[in-house]
């Protein structure tokens, strides 16, 4: 598990995979949300804005992110 420093105390999904650089573009962040390809702790979400906190954990393309 790889551990994302974010700075204040949450970030947005789409925000977050594009900072931990497994996207290069929003564009395909939000395209693996909307097909359910990403997990947030343990379950799918499809909500691209859906807001990350320190110790939630995404799941996307074999990769686990901790937000830190």
């Amino acid at each position: 598990m790889r551990d994302i420093e974010i700075r204040g105390d949450m970030i947005r999904l789409g925000q977050f995979l594009k900072l931990a650089d497994v996207m290069e573009s929003g564009g395909e962040s939000k395209e693996l949300i909307l097909d359910g390809e990403v997990t947030v702790n343990g379950e799918v979400d499809t909500r691209r804005g859906r807001q990350l906190h320190k110790g939630d954990v995404v799941r996307v393309l074999g990769q686990a992110l901790r937000v830190a």
